[in-house]
């Protein structure tokens, strides 16, 4: 790795992976319509991704896991509690993984206590929300999640969005960008993360994170050569402390090429650590 800031990266998307990971996505299923994306072979949104990791048989996945990160100098990666891999390979290495959880707010008050029990019981960090791939779905500004916001505020945890266009074959309107907006307005002490890239509304994006400091971004299922150009723009300039590194391994990116990539990511220098490390720290505060 030939960038400035090697060491210690901290890694916001990644998943301990199994034999199989297709049973990650069968709560989608009822929002399939076409064919291929009830019969993907991998994942939902593969027509978006070439090469996919194929990792074959492993006699410890999350020991597989430690090493891959140990390989390319990721310090930590935040998993979700939602798999039961998830929850060993933190009680296994609480030095290496930690948690998040990833929230269904047609749950209602049951949802909000569930995540109130995941923060006693396995001390996550972070809670995730797929606006789009909820049955039924839930747009980002919908009285449903008021709850699940307020219980952030509370338990002092940050909320992380996928925004934009969804990979898989289902409908954007509740992860338009423009939704964030009265969020962050009404919620002023919450830690809004947006995932996933939101394209193709970044600029849109990048307008809102100028607008509001508790909105960031992470550069989750993104190969480092699609950045977008307004991201990294944003980042260089009045946005070092709200853009942060994700993954997306081993969903649909592996490593090498995530890191293979990221040499040529034009961030100013200065950037480099914030980006790989500081911004999570301060944010997900692992």
């Amino acid at each position: 790795m030939n960038f400035p800031y090697p060491p210690g990266v901290i890694d916001l998307m990644m998943q301990i992976p199994g034999q199989d990971q297709r049973p990650w996505y069968e709560f989608m299923r009822p929002l399939f319509m076409d064919e291929a994306s009830r019969n993907y072979e991998k994942m939902p949104a593969e027509h978006l991704f070439r090469n996919v990791p194929d990792l074959g048989a492993q006699d410890d996945f999350i020991a597989y896991t430690v090493a891959k990160m140990d390989a390319f100098g990721i310090d930590k990666a935040m998993v979700g509690v939602n798999h039961p891999q998830g929850v060993e390979a933190i009680r296994r290495f609480p030095s290496r993984f930690f948690g998040s959880y990833h929230a269904d707010p047609n749950r209602g008050m049951d949802e909000v206590r569930t995540l109130r029990r995941m923060k006693a019981e396995l001390n996550i960090k972070a809670v995730t929300g797929f606006p789009s791939g909820l049955v039924p779905q839930v747009p980002i500004d919908d009285r449903k999640w008021y709850p699940l916001y307020a219980a952030c505020i509370d338990l002092d945890l940050p909320f992380c969005c996928t925004v934009g266009v969804p990979g898989p074959r289902i409908p954007m309107a509740p992860q338009k960008v423009e939704l964030i907006d009265e969020v962050c307005w009404f919620f002023p002490e919450l830690r809004f993360v947006m995932r996933h890239g939101a394209e193709p509304w970044v600029d849109l994006a990048v307008k809102l994170m100028l607008k509001y400091p508790n909105l960031s971004y992470m550069t989750s299922a993104f190969a480092p050569r699609h950045y977008p150009r307004e991201i990294i723009d944003f980042a260089n300039t009045r946005g070092a402390r709200q853009v942060m590194y994700a993954g997306y391994w081993p969903m649909g990116l592996s490593l090498e090429r995530i890191f293979a990539e990221l040499p040529a990511v034009p961030f100013r220098e200065s950037v480099w650590p914030r980006f790989l490390r500081d911004n999570a720290l301060e944010i997900f505060r692992p």
